[in-house]
């Protein structure tokens, strides 16, 4: 992030700024690597559109070394903010997802508009939403659901922001990026969680099956993370509680039972630190001990239980590491990091998803090289990870 002010200090002042949080910067330096599936340029390796030539089965890195510690994608897209504050895009573009002003496919990193104030971002199949440093919440993209919350139906191929509000902190962790409908939301700075989007399975929260095209709020004044599927909501609070809602045909909503809700119900437990579920109906979560947890409908494997097909209504434990930190799942496959930088993929081996440089499935956590990972990302059948220098 940029300087909040320009010109010269002495270095007392300097310091002053610092430890007032007036000016902030990550001087940490990382790598950005993306593969599986490649047709459409969603790599970054500056090739495509094309066919299964452009699949990539390990690990490849974009250039540069610049990259902040997190990257989203989703839908034959990718997008990642730098350590400077920039925005940057590429992929598939046929509905103005990109958010470049225009609907060109981009095979290498591009940057949307000049700005340098971008804090989170997060996509869905046709489109993305974002947060600045301003607290401001912005989206683009596709929108035939309502679901860029502008309380209309309108495409947008560059970033409009989503009312005035200044207080948005981070958009959800996924956003069901393989779905056409989807349901999407952000957190604010208050700990208050909003919601819009499709609503058939109540997925957005708010105890009834109406879609909504301007962020609603869920219930509640302390959560800390969500995470979106196509047909369920995924949530933390502060207190390390667990909370679900909507689709349970598979047990995903984690009651031991397959009842649908459409508000947050609380899953067992208090000592929960991360979570997410994806395109399938799947979930995992991590718990402040460092154990791996899983549940739902675990196809192919992506459960990680050492099964190649199993459905569970309440959260069962994979292995008995405790040494787990981050967690993402994608479509019938998912990526988890240690506490040590090691990388681990399960589930469906699609077009080389889960970078084990083989097309093999495993149902259970299996290392994929290198060192020093600090985050992962599945999605449909295109992967990314991010590791420090």
């Amino acid at each position: 992030m940029a300087a909040t002010e320009k010109g010269v200090w002495d270095l007392q002042e300097v310091r002053d700024k610092q430890l007032a949080s007036e000016w902030s910067y990550d001087t940490t330096t990382h790598k950005l690597f993306m593969w599986g599936h490649g047709r459409f340029g969603q790599l970054g390796q500056n090739q495509g559109p094309g066919g299964n030539t452009d699949d990539r089965s390990s690990p490849t890195q974009i250039p540069g070394t610049t990259w902040g510690t997190y990257v989203t994608n989703a839908g034959y897209q990718a997008k990642s903010i730098k350590s400077d504050g920039t925005l940057w895009t590429w992929g598939r573009n046929n509905r103005g997802q990109q958010g470049i002003n225009s609907q060109q496919d981009k095979s290498s990193p591009t940057q949307v508009g000049a700005g340098d104030d971008w804090k989170s971002v997060n996509s869905f199949l046709y489109g993305a939403f974002a947060t600045k440093t301003n607290g401001t919440l912005w989206s683009w993209g596709d929108n035939r659901q309502g679901q860029l919350g502008h309380n209309n139906k309108t495409e947008y191929d560059s970033p409009k922001q989503i009312g005035t509000d200044t207080n948005w902190n981070i958009v959800a962790d996924d956003l069901s990026g393989y779905g056409t409908t989807p349901v999407v939301g952000a957190i604010k700075t208050d700990g208050t969680l909003w919601s819009w989007g499709y609503n058939y399975n109540g997925q957005v929260g708010q105890n009834n099956r109406t879609n909504y095209s301007s962020p609603t709020q869920v219930p509640g004044t302390t959560w800390s993370t969500v995470a979106f599927g196509p047909n369920l909501g995924i949530a933390l609070k502060t207190d390390g509680t667990m909370w679900a809602w909507g689709h349970n045909n598979n047990g995903e909503l984690a009651q031991n039972n397959r009842t649908a809700r459409s508000s947050p119900v609380q899953i067992p437990g208090t000592t929960w630190s991360a979570c997410d579920t994806g395109n399938g109906e799947g979930c995992m979560a991590i718990k402040t001990d460092g154990t791996l947890w899983g549940w739902g409908a675990g196809l192919n494997g992506s459960l990680g239980l050492n099964t190649a097909n199993a459905y569970l209504s309440s959260p069962t434990q994979v292995g008995t590491n405790t040494n787990w930190s981050k967690i993402s799942v994608g479509f019938s496959y998912c990526f988890g990091v240690k506490t040590d930088g090691t990388l681990w993929g399960w589930g469906y081996e699609e077009r080389g998803s889960l970078g084990t440089n083989n097309l093999i499935k495993y149902s259970s956590p299996t290392q994929i090289p290198g060192t020093n990972w600090v985050d992962a990302t599945a999605s449909y059948f295109q992967s990314s990870g991010i590791q420090q220098l």
